[in-house]
C-alpha cells in the first residue's frame, strides 16, 4: 500500500510527464535550441517514476525516503507548470515566431528557465543515488542483531516481516523471563487465530524449553467444553516424555507413546509420573504434589471464556519458583482477565505492528529481566517501551467498545443476517456484508456467528480474519486448525473436513477478488445447506463473492439517529442514559458530535469513550467540536478511528487517492455534483485520455469506483440517474481524514470563516468559505502568506471579496464560483489573463450580466457554465474557444412582457411603447438620487448593467428567458460535447453552426418555431452521436407543429435522453422511432389523445424514467388514464400529475419492473380513483405530492398496497 506522498508524487509526475512528451513542448523546444535539457528532463522523470514505483514497499513513517519523494513531487510540479506553460503561450505561434528579432528576450528567457529546470531534476535524481534511498542498498540482516534505521529503510515487505516476528517473539520471551518469583499468566490476544500468531508463540515456548530454565514444560490446545481430567493427562503426558528424554532413554517412538512400561531402576519421579497416567480419582492432589517444588510453563491455546480459566488456574499451585503460565486467546476480556492479579492491573504490550496481536501481563515495581539468562540469540532493541504498551489501549477500548454496540442498533440487521442464513437452499450460498470502515461488519458478524441459533444449525464452523499480506497456506491452515483438532493443514485436508458436512465459514475482511478466488475452490458445493459469509469494503467484491445474486449481499448501514445517541450516551456516561434528559448545554454540544460521527459506530464508540474519561463540561465538549481536525491528528484516544479508516484510504491507488483528497475542498455536509467533480477532475489532469476512453469516462469510473470502495456516500438529486448516483457526500470523519492528509502533502488550504493563515507557499488549491462578515480586515494577509503563483484552483463558497482573486494566479486552472454571492460583472473583466484556465463556473452567480471581451483569450477552456445568471448573450469572442466541450447557459430571467401588459391599458400594449416607458424608469432608476435610496453595495454602474444587459434585451428581443443567443461562428468550437440552452428564435442562422458539431451529445433548446422547424430537424438529423435533447417553449402556440416530420426523417438513434416542455397537442411520430430512448420528461404539453400517446409510449422497448408532468394531458381533466396490459415492460420509475382526472387503471400485465410511483394533484374538485396497484410486480415505493392530498386517497391507495406482495410503502408531502 502506497503512502501518501508515494500516490501525489506519482500523480504529479504522471501529468508532468505528459507534458514533457508532448509534440507541442519538443516542438518549441527545437525551434529554441533546447531539446537536449527537454529529453533530459523527459528521461530523469521517467526513471523518478519508476523509483516511486518501487518505493511501494516503503513504509510511510521512512521519513528519509518521504522527504525525496516530496522533492520529487515538488520538482515534478515545477515542471509540469513550466512546460505547461509553454504550451499554453507558444502553442498559437506560427512556425516561424522565433526567427523575429522581437522575441529575442522571450527565447532567452525560456532557454533560461529550462536550464534552471534541468538543474533541479538533475539535483533530485543526484539525491537519491547519493543516499540510496529506493533499493540502493542491499544490508545484511542478521537475526541476533536490530537493524539500524537506515537498514530498515532499504529493507523489502517479506525481509521487514521476518524482522518483526523475530522482535514479537524477543518481545514475549523477555515477559516470560521477568525475574519474579510469583507465578504470573501472560495472556497473548490475536483476533484472528492466524498460524504467523500461533507461530510467535510457539516459537517464544520452543526458546524457552532449550533454555532449560523450567522444569516442566507442555502446550496443551484446549478442547471444548473443557475436561480438567483430560487437560491434566495431557500435561503429565508431555512432562513424562520430557523426563525420559532428559534421562537419555527416550527413543523417538517414546515421544508419543504415553502409557509405555517403566523399568525398576528409574527413578522416583518417573514412577509418580506413571502413576498419575494410570490414576484418574486423584490425579489433581498428585498432580500439584508433583508441581509444589517445580518451576514449571505451560501454555494454553484457545481459551475462550473466563469460567474455562477459573476452572484452570486452580489446578495449578503458585509454589513462588517463578513458574508461567501463557494463555492464547481471541477474546480481549478472557485475554484481561487472565493476566490480572488482585493487586495489579494488567499492561499491555503491542508484539506485531501490523496485526492485532498484544500480550496482557502484570508488570511489578520489582520486575527485571533475569541478568543469569543468555539472551545472545535474541535481538538486541528488545526492551520494552512504554509508548508501545500505550497503544494497546486504543485498540482494546475499540473491540471493547463495539462489544458494547452489539445490543445498541444492530438488532434488526443481526436477524436479517440469520434470516439469510437459515432460509436458502440446500445449495452452497455466499452471502457478502459490505459497507464503510468502522461501520461495524466485523462486530455484526460476530454476534451471528457466536448466537447459539446459528451454531445449531451446522455441524461445522470456523471464523477468520483475512490477513496482510495474504497468505493462502496460513489461511488454510486458521481454517483447519478450527474445524478439526489436528497439526496438518493444506488444500486437500479442508475439502475432506467439509466434505459431505453442514459448514458455516465467515471470511472477515476481504479486499481484493484475487483473495476469494484463491480460497473459493477450497469449499466443496455439497448440497447440505452450507453457508460462507464475507465482510468487505467494496460493493463490487460484494457482488463477485455472491455471484452477482442481489438476494445475497447485505449491506450495513450507518446507524439511525436514535440508536447513534443511545450508543453515544451509553459510552459516555457508563451506562444507558436517556440524553435528551442531560444537561441542555451539553445536548447542544453533543449534537454537532454525533453530527460529525453521522452514524459511524466506530467514530460514535471511540469519541464517546475519550469523552467519557474526561470532565463532563460544556467546554471540554466544545473545545473537540471545534478543533476535531487536530484532535483525529494528535490525540491518542482518537487513533482507532485513524487506524481503520486509513486502512480504506491506503487501499487506494495512487489516482484514486489523489481524487479522494480533492474532495477537501468542498464544504462540510454539502452535496458535490458528480458532473462538477468529474469534470474538475478532468480541468486539473486528474484524469486522461486513455485509448478510446475520454478524460471524462475514466473521471466517472473513478467516481463510482470511490462509491464501490465506500469512500463516498452516493445520494441523488433527481429521482433517477441513468449513471446511478448523481452526486455525493463524504463522511465528516472521512472528510476530516482528507483534510489531514491533503494539509501534509500542500496540497489544499482550506479557509473557513476568515483569515486565519500560516506559511502555505507551495499550496496547490484554494477553498473559501466565508460569510458577508469575514474578511472585514487583514485583506492582505492572503497574498503575503500563500504563493499565489502555485495555485491551480480557487473555489469560493459564500460571499465573494476582490482580493479573491490575483493577477499572480498565472497557472490557475479552476475557477469555481459556482453560487458565491457578492459577484458583479466588473470583478471578472481581467479574467482574460488567466491564460491556463480550463475550468470556469460562474453558476448561479444572479449578477453577473455578461461576459468580457476578454473571454476569447482563455484558449484552453473545456468547461464554461453560467447557468443561473443574468447572461442573455454570448460575446463573440466564444468562438476562439477551440477546446471548449461544455457550454451551459441558462438566464435566470423571464419575460416580463406578458405580466405587464395585462395590467396596462389596451392602446398602450404593444412592446414598443412598453419597451419605451422601461428605457423612461431606467434613466430615472440610474440617477444618484435614485441609486442612493437603495440597498448599501448596490452601484450606479450594477443597476444600469442589470437593465441594459438583461431586462431591456430580453423585453426587445422577446426573449423567453430560457436561452441564451450565441453568435454566429459556433461551427468552429468542434470540440462541443454539450451546449444549453441556446435561443434560436432571434437568429435562425446559428441552426447551421450547430448542424456542423457534430461532437455534440447533449443539446438544449428554445425558441423553435414553425418558422425554422425544418432547419432544426434537418439538424437535428445531422446530430448522429446526440444522446439527449431537451426544447423548451414558454409562450402559445409552443412546439405545435414544429416537431412534425415526415416518414424520411431519422432521429439520432443513440438518443438516450429528451425533455420536452411546451404546447404539443400530438405526440411527433419520431419519438415512436427512438428504441434507445431512456428517459422521456413532458411538461406543459396538453395532449389531446393521452390514449394514443401513452400507447406510443408503452411501446418504446428501453424507456425507464418517464416524467408526465404538470399539463402532460389537455383532454385529461373528467377522463381516465388506462395502462394497457403488456405497456411499459422496462420502466422502472413513473411520475404523473393526474390532476383532473377521475381515473387511473394499472392492469394487470404492465409496468412489470416499475420501482418507484410519483403521483401528484392540484385540482381539488376532481376525485380520483386508482385502481390495479396491487398488479405491480416489483413496486417498492409509492409517492403522493399536491396541494390538496386527500385523506379518502391515501386510504385507497394503502388498501390496494397491502394486497401487493412486494408490501411498498407510501409515503406523502404532508
Amino acid at each position: 500500500m502506497e503512502a501518501t506522498a508515494v500516490s501525489i508524487g506519482r500523480s504529479v509526475l504522471k501529468g508532468a510527464l505528459g507534458f514533457a512528451k508532448s509534440t507541442l513542448v519538443e516542438e518549441v523546444s527545437l525551434q529554441l535550441g533546447v531539446q537536449r535539457d527537454q529529453a533530459f528532463i523527459r528521461d530523469e522523470l521517467e526513471m523518478m517514476n519508476s523509483f516511486l514505483m518501487a518505493a511501494n514497499d516503503e513504509k510511510d513513517d521512512n521519513k528519509v525516503v518521504r522527504t525525496w519523494v516530496k522533492q520529487v513531487r515538488d520538482v515534478a510540479y515545477d515542471v509540469e507548470d513550466c512546460l505547461q506553460d509553454f504550451a499554453v503561450r507558444l502553442g498559437g505561434k506560427s512556425s516561424t515566431w522565433w526567427l523575429s528579432p522581437h522575441t529575442l528576450w522571450e527565447r532567452r528567457r525560456i532557454a533560461k528557465q529550462m536550464k534552471e529546470l534541468r538543474g533541479k531534476v538533475e539535483d533530485v535524481s543526484q539525491r537519491n543515488m547519493r543516499y540510496q534511498l529506493i533499493k540502493g542498498s542491499k544490508p545484511t540482516v542478521a537475526t541476533n542483531v536490530t537493524p539500524s534505521s537506515t537498514a530498515r529503510a532499504t529493507m523489502s515487505g517479506a525481509q521487514e516481516e521476518r524482522w518483526q516476528h523475530e522482535k514479537a517473539i524477543d518481545h514475549l520471551v523477555r515477559l516470560v523471563k521477568t525475574k519474579v518469583d510469583e507465578r504470573r499468566v501472560i495472556a497473548v490476544w490475536g483476533t484472528s487465530g492466524d498460524i504467523r500468531e500461533m507461530s510467535i508463540v510457539g516459537g517464544a515456548y520452543d526458546h524457552l524449553k532449550r533454555n532449560n530454565k523450567f522444569e516442566c514444560c507442555a502446550w496443551v490446545n484446549l478442547m471444548h467444553p473443557l475436561n480438567p481430567t483430560k487437560l491434566l493427562q495431557t500435561i503429565v503426558r508431555q512432562f513424562y516424555v520430557r523426563s525420559l528424554q532428559e534421562a537419555g532413554k527416550a527413543t523417538p517412538s517414546c515421544q508419543i507413546l504415553s502409557s509405555m512400561l517403566i523399568k525398576e531402576d528409574q527413578g522416583l519421579g518417573f514412577r509418580v509420573l506413571r502413576s498419575m497416567l494410570m490414576k484418574e480419582d486423584h490425579l489433581n492432589d498428585e498432580f500439584n504434589k508433583y508441581l509444589s517444588d517445580k518451576c514449571y510453563l505451560i501454555v494454553l491455546n484457545d481459551l475462550s471464556t473466563a469460567e474455562e480459566w477459573k476452572q484452570i488456574k486452580m489446578l495449578f499451585p503458585d509454589n513462588k519458583k517463578g513458574s508461567r503460565i501463557i494463555v492464547f486467546t481471541q477474546q480481549v476480556e478472557v485475554a484481561s482477565f487472565c493476566a490480572r492479579t488482585e493487586e495489579v492491573a494488567p499492561e499491555h504490550m503491542q508484539l506485531f505492528a501490523d496485526q492485532t496481536l498484544y500480550a496482557f501481563h502484570c508488570k511489578g515495581a520489582k520486575d527485571g529481566v533475569d541478568s543469569m539468562e543468555d539472551s545472545s540469540n535474541l535481538n538486541e532493541d528488545t526492551t520494552y517501551n512504554a509508548v508501545e504498551g500505550k497503544s494497546l489501549t486504543h485498540t482494546y477500548s475499540m473491540v471493547t467498545a463495539f462489544k458494547e454496540s452489539e445490543i445498541v442498533g444492530r438488532v434488526d440487521e443481526i436477524k436479517e443476517i440469520i434470516e439469510l442464513i437459515s432460509k436458502g437452499s440446500q445449495q452452497l450460498e455466499k452471502i457478502s456484508v459490505w459497507g464503510m470502515g468502522g461501520i461495524g461488519k466485523t462486530t455484526l458478524i460476530q454476534n451471528v456467528y457466536r448466537s447459539e441459533k446459528v451454531k445449531k444449525m451446522f455441524d461445522k464452523h470456523a471464523c477468520v480474519t483475512i490477513m496482510r499480506p495474504f497468505n493462502l497456506n496460513d489461511l488454510l491452515m486458521s481454517l483447519v486448525r478450527q474445524l478439526e483438532d489436528s497439526k496438518t493443514s493444506g488444500g486437500k485436508e479442508l475439502v475432506s473436513i467439509l466434505e459431505r458436512k453442514k459448514y458455516l465459514i465467515v471470511l472477515d475482511d476481504v479486499l481484493f477478488t484475487t483473495e476469494w478466488d484463491a480460497i473459493e475452490s477450497y469449499f466443496p458445493a455439497t448440497e447440505t445447506g452450507s453457508r460462507i459469509i464475507i465482510t468487505t469494503r467494496h460493493e463490487s467484491i460484494a457482488k463477485h463473492c455472491s455471484g452477482d445474486q442481489q438476494g445475497k449481499m447485505y449491506q450495513l448501514n450507518r446507524l439511525g439517529d436514535n440508536d447513534a445517541k443511545n450508543l453515544f450516551a451509553k459510552k459516555v456516561f457508563k451506562e444507558s442514559v436517556n440524553l435528551d434528559q442531560q444537561d441542555l448545554e451539553l445536548i447542544k454540544e453533543a449534537k454537532p458530535i454525533l453530527k460529525k460521527c453521522n452514524g459511524l459506530p466506530l467514530a460514535i464508540v471511540t469519541i464517546g469513550g475519550f469523552l467519557a474519561s474526561r470532565p463532563k463540561t460544556t467546554l471540554e465538549w466544545r473545545k473537540l467540536n471545534e478543533h476535531i481536525s487536530a484532535e483525529l491528528e494528535t490525540n491518542p484516544g482518537l487513533e482507532a478511528i485513524r487506524a481503520v479508516l486509513n486502512i480504506s484510504y491506503d487501499g487506494l491507488p495512487y489516482h484514486l487517492k489523489s481524487c479522494f483528497l480533492y474532495l477537501s475542498i468542498f464544504p462540510e455536509d454539502g452535496k458535490i455534483s458528480r458532473k462538477r467533480l468529474v469534470r474538475r477532475w478532468c480541468a486539473e489532469g486528474y484524469s486522461r485520455e486513455l485509448w478510446d476512453k475520454s478524460a471524462e469516462e475514466i473521471a466517472n469510473n473513478y467516481f463510482f469506483e470511490l462509491i464501490d470502495r465506500s469512500m463516498i456516500l452516493p445520494t441523488q438529486n433527481s429521482t433517477y440517474s441513468s449513471r446511478g448516483a448523481d452526486s455525493c457526500q463524504i463522511h465528516d470523519i472521512m472528510r476530516e481524514i482528507a483534510i489531514l492528509k491533503s494539509k501534509e502533502e500542500n496540497l489544499v488550504l482550506r479557509l473557513e470563516g476568515g483569515p486565519r493563515l500560516y506559511n502555505h507557499d507551495t499550496v496547490r488549491h484554494i477553498s473559501i468559505t466565508n460569510s458577508s462578515e469575514d474578511w472585514e480586515t487583514d485583506v492582505g494577509e492572503l497574498k503575503t502568506t500563500v504563493d499565489m503563483s502555485r495555485i491551480r484552483s480557487l473555489t469560493v463558497f459564500g460571499m465573494w471579496r476582490p482580493f479573491f482573486i490575483s493577477d499572480k494566479m498565472q497557472l490557475l486552472q479552476v475557477l469555481d464560483l459556482e453560487d458565491t454571492k457578492g459577484v458583479y460583472d466588473h470583478h471578472i473583466k481581467q479574467i482574460g489573463k488567466l491564460l491556463h484556465l480550463r475550468y470556469l463556473s460562474l453558476r448561479g452567480c444572479r449578477s453577473i450580466n455578461y461576459l468580457p471581451d476578454s473571454l476569447g483569450n482563455l484558449r484552453q477552456l473545456e468547461t464554461l457554465d453560467v447557468r443561473g445568471t443574468c447572461i442573455l448573450r454570448l460575446q463573440k469572442t466564444i468562438i476562439n474557444l477551440r477546446k471548449l466541450k461544455y457550454l451551459r447557459a441558462v438566464p435566470e430571467l423571464y419575460d416580463p412582457y406578458e405580466d405587464i401588459a395585462k395590467e396596462l391599458p389596451e392602446l398602450i400594449r404593444n412592446r414598443l411603447c412598453i419597451f419605451a416607458t422601461a428605457l423612461l424608469a431606467l434613466c430615472v432608476l440610474c440617477s444618484p438620487s435614485a441609486i442612493c435610496k437603495f440597498d448599501v453595495g448596490i452601484s450606479t454602474r450594477e443597476v444600469c448593467t442589470l437593465c441594459c444587459c438583461s431586462i431591456l434585451p430580453a423585453i426587445a428581443m422577446r426573449l423567453d428567458g430560457n436561452g441564451v443567443v450565441a453568435p454566429r461562428g459556433l461551427r468552429r468550437l468542434t470540440a462541443l460535447h454539450t451546449l444549453g440552452v441556446v435561443d434560436i428564435s432571434w437568429q435562425p442562422s446559428i441552426l447551421q453552426d450547430i448542424k456542423s458539431l457534430t461532437q455534440l451529445r447533449k443539446l438544449g433548446m428554445t425558441g423553435v418555431n414553425k418558422k425554422n422547424s425544418k432547419h432544426f430537424l434537418s439538424a437535428l438529423a445531422a446530430l448522429s452521436r446526440l444522446e439527449s435533447l431537451s426544447l423548451f417553449s414558454k409562450r402559445k402556440p409552443g412546439l405545435w407543429g414544429c416537431l412534425d416530420a415526415d416518414e424520411k426523417f431519422s432521429p439520432p438513434k443513440d438518443l438516450k435522453t429528451l425533455k420536452l416542455q411546451g404546447n404539443l397537442v400530438e405526440l411527433p411520430k419520431w419519438i415512436g422511432k427512438l428504441n434507445n430512448l431512456v428517459k422521456l420528461k413532458l411538461s406543459k404539453s396538453r395532449l389531446k389523445d393521452h390514449d394514443a400517446a401513452i400507447h406510443v409510449l408503452g411501446e418504446l422497448p428501453n424507456l425507464t424514467v418517464l416524467c408526465l408532468w404538470r399539463k402532460s394531458f389537455h383532454s385529461l381533466e373528467g377522463g381516465e388514464l388506462n395502462f394497457s396490459e403488456g405497456s411499459f415492460k422496462s420502466l422502472v420509475v413513473l411520475e404523473l400529475d393526474f390532476s383532473g382526472s377521475k381515473g387511473v387503471t394499472f392492469q394487470q400485465g404492465a409496468f412489470r419492473k416499475l420501482e418507484l410511483l410519483e403521483l401528484s394533484d392540484y385540482i381539488e374538485e376532481v376525485e380520483t380513483k386508482f385502481s390495479g396497484l396491487e398488479f405491480l410486480p416489483r413496486i417498492k415505493e409509492v409517492r403522493l405530492y399536491g396541494l390538496y392530498a386527500k385523506r379518502k386517497l391515501k386510504e385507497d391507495l394503502l388498501a390496494q398496497l397491502s394486497e401487493n406482495p412486494k408490501k411498498p410503502i407510501l409515503k406523502t408531502s404532508e
